[in-house]
């Protein structure tokens, strides 16, 4: 049973808004595809565990402060006689160890070692039960979801579960383990309670209205689209969409890019920067949002 979902990350939000309306640096667009790659696997094994079994208590994405240190969890899977942290990778072509160091094949270009950061996890979140009382078992895995991926000269005991391995490794687990207990599920409440809510960004990204570049996004390629005609927007790759639907999508793609700016018929009418008149923006504002003000000083809040 999962009793926390798994949300995109704010951070992926808002770098798929930038794309298409700047031009991001080789690093930031780089952090964007990782970050992209990163949650597609994330949902893949999300959809795995939660086939598996109703008996086990699932919470994804967990943020703790822990002496005032943070730390992250990927899934994090409760059984009636294990809690199991996943660390889930969607690695993709030839990886190789050598001497504890982590490296691409043949490129030889080294990469983070993604057992330092699950043994990490693992010994803060060990404290952290300790501190609960909880005398359940903990044991920590690298998942690989991509059976794009190999891994050279891994160790034997390495803690980890390939994608080959991947399936036969939930069917046991579902054979062998206990269900979750009533205590197990007060633990998920705490844990859940414990968990910070506001994530801070891994990377900052500066950026202005002006040099945005303006328009409605299709959902289908990311280009830019144009009036069709009074109820339609149109894209070059064929795409259909109502004219209302794509502003308040819009609307929402500007309030993750401007979080502190009030939406204003002005502001939406030049960000959009595809329909004839500031009025027909004002209508369909006004039949989604409550106008608040008057004038040039008024704005749109939520119902």
């Amino acid at each position: 049973m999962i009793v926390k979902l798994r949300y995109e990350p704010e951070e992926l939000k808002l770098l798929r808004c930038l794309q298409g309306r700047m031009r991001l640096s080789p690093k930031d667009y780089s952090y964007f595809l990782n970050l992209e790659k990163g949650f597609s696997g994330e949902q893949q094994f999300d959809q795995l565990l939660e086939q598996s079994s109703e008996e086990w208590i699932i919470l994804n994405d967990l943020l703790f402060d822990y002496s005032n240190t943070l730390f992250q969890i990927d899934s994090l899977l409760i059984t009636g006689d294990c809690i199991y942290i996943f660390e889930v990778k969607n690695y993709e072509g030839d990886f190789y160890i050598d001497q504890d160091r982590w490296y691409t094949a043949p490129s030889k270009n080294e990469v983070k070692n993604p057992l330092l950061q699950l043994q990490r996890s693992e010994s803060l979140l060990r404290r952290l039960l300790h501190e609960l009382r909880v005398k359940t078992p903990l044991k920590a895995l690298l998942i690989f979801i991509n059976p794009e991926f190999h891994l050279y000269q891994a160790a034997m005991n390495l803690p980890a579960i390939f994608p080959a391995q991947l399936n036969r490794f939930l069917d046991t687990l579902k054979m062998k383990s206990q269900p979750a207990t009533k205590n197990h599920f007060m633990l998920a409440e705490k844990l859940m309670s414990l968990h910070m809510k506001d994530i801070p960004y891994g990377r900052h990204f500066k950026y202005t209205f002006e040099e945005l570049e303006k328009g409605v996004k299709c959902t289908s390629c990311g280009l830019f689209m144009s009036l069709l005609n009074k109820n339609n927007l149109k894209c070059g790759c064929g795409s259909i969409e109502k004219t209302e639907f794509a502003i308040l999508r819009s609307v929402e793609e500007y309030k993750i890019l401007f979080p502190e700016e009030k939406i204003t018929t002005k502001s939406i009418h030049m960000f959009c920067n595809v329909l004839n008149s500031k009025r027909s923006t004002q209508k369909i504002l006004s039949r989604q949002y409550q106008i608040n003000g008057f004038g040039k000083l008024s704005y749109y809040e939520p119902f």
